[in-house]
C-alpha cells in the first residue's frame, strides 16, 4: 500500500506546473525558475529580439522588456520543460517593434526556438538547438550538439560550432565560420559563404551563388541548379566528392599533391576544363557532351562531377 501511495504522490510532482507570475504589456522583466529536472526550454516570441546564453548556474533567468502591443509574458515549467512565449490577444492588429528577451539557461539543456520576424543571438549552448523563423536573422556561436537554424528570408549567421549542424534558409544568407563534424547547407537563392574545418558537408543551393572554404574534408555532396560555386577543397585521402550542377558554374580549387580519381562529365554543353594535369576532355561522337577521366597519385579520394551545361573547372592552389 505504501509503493502505491508513493507512485501516486510521485505523479502527481511531475506533472505539476510551476508559473513565475506573469509580466503585462510593456513592463520590464526580471524572472528566474530553477532548472532541477529541466531537460529543454521552448521559446516562442513574434517579433523584436531574442538573446540566449549558455551558464552553469541552475536556474533560468529571463530579463528585458515587453511588447507594449503584448497581453503577457508566460514563463512556466511544466514537467522537464520550461516555457517562455510573449501572447498577444490580436497578432493581426500588431504594429510594434516587438519584446527585447535576454535569457539566461544552463549550457547543456536543449533550446527550442519559434518566431515570425524576431532577430535571434545563441551563444554558449550544448544540449542541442531548434530554431525556426521567417523573417528574422539568427545569429550563433561557441554552440555544439544536434543544431538546427532555419529562416525563410533571414541571414543566418553562425561561428565556431560542432557536431551535427543544419543550416537552411529561402532567400537569406548563409554565413559559416569555423564549424566541426557533420554541416547541411540548404538554401534557394541566398548566398552562402562558409569557411568550415567540418569532416562531412552536404550542400544544396537553387540559384544562389556561393563560396567554400572546406580545410578537412572527408566527404562533400554538393548540388546547385543555376548557382554559381567556387570551392577551396582540402580532401582527405579516401575522401569523396561528390557535385552536379544544372547550369552553374563549379570552379573547385584543391590543395597541392591530392591524391584522387577524377570523373567529369557534360551531358549538353558547358566546359571541362583540367588545371591539374595534361588530360583533355573527349567530346561524344554523335552528340552533345563530353568526359575527363584522369587520375592523381595513387588515386586514393574520389572526384565524380557531372553538369548539363555548366562549366567545370578543377585546379590547385
Amino acid at each position: 500500500m505504501k509503493s502505491i501511495t508513493g507512485f501516486i504522490a510521485s505523479l502527481a510532482i511531475s506533472t505539476v506546473v510551476i508559473h513565475n507570475g506573469q509580466v503585462w504589456a510593456g513592463e520590464k522583466i526580471a524572472q528566474s525558475l530553477p532548472s532541477d529536472n529541466v531537460t529543454n526550454v521552448v521559446i516562442e516570441n513574434h517579433s523584436g529580439s531574442v538573446n540566449v546564453v549558455g551558464w552553469s548556474k541552475d536556474k533560468i533567468t529571463i530579463t528585458g522588456e515587453l511588447d507594449d502591443e503584448a497581453d503577457k509574458l508566460i514563463f512556466e515549467q511544466n514537467g522537464a520543460q520550461i516555457r517562455i512565449k510573449v501572447e498577444y490577444d490580436n497578432i493581426d492588429s500588431w504594429t510594434s517593434h516587438g519584446s527585447e528577451l535576454t535569457v539566461f539557461m544552463p549550457k547543456d539543456i536543449r533550446m527550442n526556438f519559434a518566431s515570425v520576424s524576431s532577430d535571434l543571438t545563441l551563444k554558449n549552448l550544448h544540449g542541442g538547438i531548434e530554431a525556426v523563423t521567417v523573417s528574422g536573422d539568427i545569429l550563433a556561436s561557441e554552440a555544439s550538439d544536434n543544431i538546427e537554424l532555419s529562416s525563410i528570408s533571414g541571414q543566418i549567421v553562425s561561428n565556431d560550432l560542432s557536431g551535427k549542424i543544419s543550416l537552411s534558409t529561402v532567400s537569406g544568407d548563409i554565413e559559416d565560420n569555423n564549424s566541426t563534424g557533420r554541416l547541411q547547407l540548404k538554401a534557394v537563392s541566398g548566398e552562402v559563404d562558409v569557411n568550415s574545418n567540418a569532416s562531412e558537408v552536404s550542400f544544396n543551393n537553387v540559384s544562389g551563388n556561393s563560396t567554400l572554404e572546406l580545410t578537412d574534408v572527408i566527404e562533400l555532396r554538393m548540388s546547385t541548379v543555376s548557382g554559381d560555386v567556387d570551392a577551396n577543397i582540402n580532401l582527405k585521402d579516401k575522401g569523396l566528392l561528390k557535385a552536379s550542377s544544372v547550369s552553374g558554374d563549379l570552379d573547385l580549387v584543391f590543395q597541392k599533391n591530392v591524391s584522387a580519381s577524377f570523373r567529369l562529365k557534360s551531358n549538353v554543353g558547358g566546359d571541362l576544363v583540367n588545371k591539374l594535369s595534361a588530360e583533355k576532355a573527349k567530346h561524344s561522337e554523335y552528340g552533345p557532351g563530353a568526359k575527363l577521366n584522369f587520375q592523381l597519385g595513387g588515386g586514393s579520394s574520389t572526384v565524380s562531377v557531372s553538369t548539363v551545361s555548366g562549366n567545370v573547372k578543377v585546379s590547385s592552389d
